[in-house]
Formats: C-alpha cells, sequence, structure tokens
C-alpha cells in the first residue's frame, strides 16, 4: 500500500469501516511511514477537537417561531384588497438568504477555531514526542533548502538572533489537510512553533490572535503565505516576534 491509497482509506479506517484485509495493510503501511501515521493522528486529534460543545452555535430558541411565522402566517391579512400571501415567496428568500448569511460568517470562524485547534496539538505534539526538529540548525541557508522536495511550496526563513529570537530548525508537520513547514525559534526556555503554508486568499491579513489551551497563537497573511505562531511565551514577546518576521 502506497501513501495515496493510505490517505483514500483513512477516513474509513479511523471509522472502523474497513474490511479486515484493507485494514490490516493500512495498519502495516501506518507503522512503516511517519507521514501517514502523523496524518492519521491529526485527524484523531481533530474528531476529538470537533466534539468539544463549544465549537457548535445553538441557535436562538425563538428563531423557528419567526421563520413559520414569517413564511405562513395564521391569518393572510390583506391590504387594499391585495393579499398578502402573494408575497410570501419574497419574504421566505429574505429569510433564507439571512440565515445563509448567518451560517457563513459562524463557519468562517468555526474553521479558523479548529485550524488553531490544530495547530496547537502539533506545538504540543512536537514538545511531548521529542521531535521538535527535523533538521537543526541555526542556519537560515540549510533549513530553508532541506524542504525542498518535501513540499509543494517554498517557506520563507528568517533568522532572528539579532531580535532575540533564535531559530532552532524547521520540521514537516500535518494541519490544514496537507503537509506543512514548521519552523522553530526560541526565547529564553519558550519555544515557539511557527507554521507556515500557502494562503487561500491573495490579501493580506492583519495579526489576529488567540489563546487555546493556554498557548497564545498569532496568525496573519502575507506575500500568498499564511502563518501561525504559537507558544507558551507570553503574549507581548510573542507580538514582538510577530513583528520582527514582518519588518
Amino acid at each position: 500500500m502506497n501513501c495515496q491509497s493510505s490517505k483514500d482509506l483513512l477516513n474509513a479506517y479511523s471509522d472502523g469501516e474497513l474490511d479486515l484485509m484493507n485494514h490490516l495493510e493500512i495498519e502495516k503501511h501506518l507503522k512503516a511511514c511517519p507521514a501517514c501515521e502523523l496524518a492519521f493522528e491529526n485527524q484523531v486529534a481533530l474528531r476529538s477537537a470537533l466534539a468539544d460543545e463549544s465549537l457548535y452555535l445553538r441557535a436562538p430558541d425563538g428563531l423557528r417561531d419567526r421563520i413559520s411565522g414569517a413564511i405562513q402566517p395564521a391569518e393572510p391579512p390583506t391590504t387594499k384588497g391585495i393579499s398578502i400571501w402573494r408575497f410570501a415567496p419574497v419574504f421566505a428568500t429574505i429569510v433564507v438568504m439571512i440565515v445563509l448569511i448567518f451560517v457563513f460568517l459562524q463557519t468562517g470562524s468555526s474553521n479558523d477555531d479548529l485550524l488553531a485547534g490544530e495547530i496547537v496539538s502539533d506545538h504540543v505534539r512536537s514538545m511531548m514526542a521529542n521531535h521538535l526538529t527535523d533538521v537543526p540548525s541555526s542556519d537560515q541557508h540549510t533549513v530553508k533548502p532541506w524542504f525542498e522536495g518535501k513540499l509543494d511550496y517554498s517557506p520563507p526563513v528568517v533568522d532572528l538572533a539579532a531580535k532575540g529570537f533564535p531559530l532552532v530548525g524547521g520540521r514537516l508537520d500535518y494541519a490544514a489537510s496537507r503537509p506543512i513547514a514548521a519552523l522553530v525559534y526560541q526565547r529564553h526556555q519558550h519555544y515557539i512553533n511557527l507554521f507556515v503554508f500557502p494562503s487561500t486568499g491573495d490579501v493580506d491579513g492583519a495579526n489576529r490572535m488567540a489563546v487555546r489551551q493556554g498557548y497564545n497563537l498569532i496568525h496573519w497573511s502575507r506575500s500568498g503565505m499564511t502563518f501561525w505562531a504559537v507558544s507558551d511565551l507570553n503574549l507581548n514577546e510573542l507580538q514582538e516576534f510577530a513583528q520582527a518576521l514582518q519588518n
């Protein structure tokens, strides 16, 4: 079994839906392939994150009644002999548009929340599994070329030692449903994981901050790339790190 076949069957494997032969084959492949094993671990972590009730938005109690009332009035009134029922399709369309816009806005927020959960899980795993770097080096000209052939993009690598954030190295990681670059920096006794991957939009985004499981996160988009910095470092110093990268 190759990596592509494993990827196609990973969801069914995690759900326990594979036949015995394929189950044994993918289990054997995961033991021999660190990249696919990491993808499976991230899938399990994402499944656990999705079970968090805080990610789900409960509609207001009166929303169903308001929609029903707007679409099907109990007694259709008339104005100057013209039935309001004539305008029911218009009312229904407006209500549907409002609901869709509301859901769209909430989905964008939820996607960021899910990705933040993945990023924190990757950061914690790198610290716990003693797998902080695949290429330990403080030389940006060593770390950057290491990613060639391993990713379908070239992550920018900057040494910030002069600004108090020395480069420690880099590694391959997995988030946003794809392999991504993780660059590791240090501030005193604290490590910063900087995850870099292509952005989905062309517009540069301002810094956005979040806190997950006690870790500070800052993410932004620039020059076609999305950056996520995560650390147990205090927020002020993490902001200083982000600004140093952007200047």
